[in-house]
């Protein structure tokens, strides 16, 4: 059962889409030969047998198998170009074998019906026609098994069982000369069939490989080119058209737009990630809904966006579109479980002659920052002026990287001075930089800046250096105050090499380091750890700029602290401002209870001094008590400094007023 079931198969066509497509287009090739030959073949027989044969032999049924096989020629010769799809061929190599057994067995026929009408030499014809016709058709249809197996059934049995039942010898010996001939045939064109088979199913599988390999570079291509996110073009995206813009479009037809979402990290840190990620999906909603057609958006990561507008700009243009994107985001974000309100900072800038993709996105940039800067949820457009500040941070910057910081930083003291004991206490150690090629650069503006590039870690170090050498030269009540930036505190290398210049020093510890809550902010973990192993010199932690950060009682609770100093912006208006007032006097009962001392920065005036003594302060600081000294100042300051500070005669201040 299972052999008959094998035969069968190989009877049938393939279900292979491609075999059959391959099958298809080899027949639409070779089969038009195949009917030449067959009409060829047939006219000869035909023509040998005129006269001799009936009519209906010599000229009636030939002509019929002419015209049935100049039909099929032509079909096959109009189809040998056309685009089929799998099922098309399949249906059309069904009927091609139906037509086979059809014709070989009509041909047979035929050619047999023949045989009695002719001599010796016209049965030989016949003999002949029939076998080099089979073999011809059987390579003709060599690419399908199928057709070859039908040929070779539908013509050598009836050819085997008529020439060996002649009684001629001859005719005998002819039909297993061609059962031998078409079985030898038969093997070679399965096995080139098979052969086929394997060509086309290779062919197959590398087009396959090759649609997969396309595939995967079309989506590597889309991962590395597009947000997963937003589904919007990334920073890599974003920077080739850019590039692509800028050389294409004269100056000032292309512009770009960066936009900051403001105080986002709040969002995933109150809401979690998966809310800030509806968030960034909305966002960019918004601002596509926003965008003209020509102007490209992509979100370069994070919490920012950006927009290349093409097209004619201005100054007007530009802050219309900020001012459009800023008041979109307004509107609240209604979440599930959350209910969201954000800003956006927005920096335009447009480009000019002999710009690259990387100048005007620096424009951009710095236009944004100076948005944030100002006061966040505003769009700023990137002008002369900022040019000009641009231009002077590069020159600040340059000179900073180049810079001798040994001989070019110096420092100055300002005195803090203690009430109770009517003595200073102490002095802040104040960074100043004198550049050879700059001059005097403000710490306002080389401070930032040494934090943006790295560099004020350095400038701790040689600042802590000075302030340590200042030191040995003051009696032991008087403490000196340094400032820790926020990579200090972050780096465990520059924790480490501050701790070594303190030990270095070979004294008890004179100093006191002041952090800001911004440079505890990114790790609270990491600045505690720091805090203590200064501590453990007999250092001080001072908390500067009380009262402006974001979580202040927080920091007072978990680090190691021994002072507060009171941000001088409470101490500008403590006089008049029954607020500020408040506040300080919460502040000075939360250090009493604490056990903490409190120290008021900035103050100015007598009456500010009166304030705040009542209010219970004792530490003070500011230019009412001296402005920042060099260090050759110091020793006659405390000799012969004023020790008589008990402020002007104010009336008494309530925390309320």
């Amino acid at each position: 059962m299972r052999r008959l079931t094998r035969a069968l198969k190989a009877f049938a066509a393939p279900q292979e889409p491609d075999l059959i497509l391959a099958q298809a287009r080899a027949l639409a090739r070779q089969i038009p030969l195949m009917y030449i030959m067959l009409v060829i073949n047939v006219l000869i027989l035909a023509g040998s047998h005129y006269g001799t044969a009936p009519d209906y032999l010599a000229v009636l049924i030939p002509g019929t198998l002419t015209a049935v096989c100049l039909i099929r020629l032509v079909f096959w010769w109009r189809r040998r170009n056309e685009m089929i799809d799998a099922d098309q061929a399949r249906r059309t190599l069904g009927g091609m074998l139906w037509i086979a057994a059809a014709l070989s067995l009509g041909f047979t026929a035929w050619a047999i019906a023949l045989f009695p009408y002719g001599n010796s030499y016209q049965q030989s014809h016949i003999a002949f026609f029939m076998g080099i016709t089979t073999i011809g058709c059987m390579f003709c249809l060599m690419h399908v098994r199928a057709a070859s197996l039908i040929v070779a059934a539908c013509v050598l049995v009836p050819f085997t069982l008529f020439f060996s039942t002649t009684g001629e010898a001859i005719f005998t010996a002819l039909s297993v000369n061609m059962v031998v001939v078409v079985v030898a045939l038969l093997v070679i064109l399965l096995g080139n069939y098979r052969d086929f088979s394997s060509l086309v199913a290779s062919r197959s599988a590398i087009a396959q490989r090759q649609i997969e390999t396309q595939r995967l570079s079309d989506e590597n291509n889309r991962l590395a080119n597009v947000d997963s996110l937003t589904g919007l073009p990334n920073r890599r995206w974003f920077d080739r058209h850019l590039k692509a813009r800028i050389a294409a479009l004269p100056a000032g037809h292309v512009a770009v737009a960066l936009i900051d979402l403001d105080s986002f990290k709040s969002v995933n840190d109150i809401f979690g990630q998966i809310t800030g990620n509806r968030v960034l999906t909305e966002v960019a909603r918004r601002i596509e809904t926003l965008r003209r057609p020509t102007t490209f958006l992509a979100r370069l990561g994070g919490d920012n966006f950006a927009l290349i507008m093409e097209g004619p700009t201005n100054e007007a243009l530009m802050q219309t579109c900020g001012d459009l994107l800023c008041t979109a985001m307004r509107s609240s974000f209604d979440l599930p479980g959350a209910t969201i309100h954000l800003t956006i900072s927005v920096g335009f800038a447009a480009s000019t002659a002999g710009d690259d993709a990387e100048q005007l996105f620096d424009r951009a940039d710095y236009a944004t920052s100076i948005a944030k800067r100002e006061g966040r949820g505003k769009a700023v457009v990137f002008s002369e002026q900022h040019a000009c500040e641009i231009s002077k941070v590069r020159s600040i910057e340059h000179a900073l990287h180049t810079a001798d910081l040994e001989s070019e930083i110096y420092i100055l003291f300002q005195p803090q001075f203690d009430l109770a004991l009517k003595r200073t206490t102490g002095f802040e150690v104040l960074a100043r930089w004198n550049s050879p090629i700059l001059g005097e650069i403000s710490p306002a503006e080389f401070i930032p800046l040494a934090e943006r590039t790295g560099l004020i870690c350095k400038i701790t170090e040689t600042v802590l250096r000075k302030a340590l050498a200042a030191a040995k030269t003051l009696p032991r009540h008087v403490r000196l105050s340094v400032n820790l930036s926020a990579h200090d505190i972050g780096s465990t290398t520059a924790i480490r090499n501050i701790v070594a210049l303190v030990e270095a020093a070979g004294r008890p510890c004179q100093i006191d380091f002041e952090i800001t809550e911004t440079a505890v902010m990114r790790d609270l973990e990491q600045a505690n750890e720091a805090l203590l192993s200064l501590l453990a010199l007999g250092a001080r932690i001072a908390l500067d700029d009380f009262g402006t950060g974001h979580s202040s009682l927080t920091h007072v609770q978990k680090l190691p602290l021994n002072r507060i100093k009171i941000d001088r912006s409470f101490v500008a208006d403590v006089a008049h401002d029954p607020t500020s007032r408040a506040i300080i006097q919460t502040t000075i009962d939360l250090c009493h209870n604490l056990g903490i001392s409190c120290v008021f920065e900035g103050i100015e005036t007598e009456t500010q001094l009166g304030v705040l003594r009542r209010l219970g302060g004792t530490v003070m600081q500011g230019y009412l008590f001296a402005r920042p000294m060099p260090e050759a100042a110091m020793a006659s300051y405390l000799t012969n400094g004023r020790k008589d500070w008990d402020g002007a005669a104010e009336p008494h201040y309530g925390t309320t007023g």
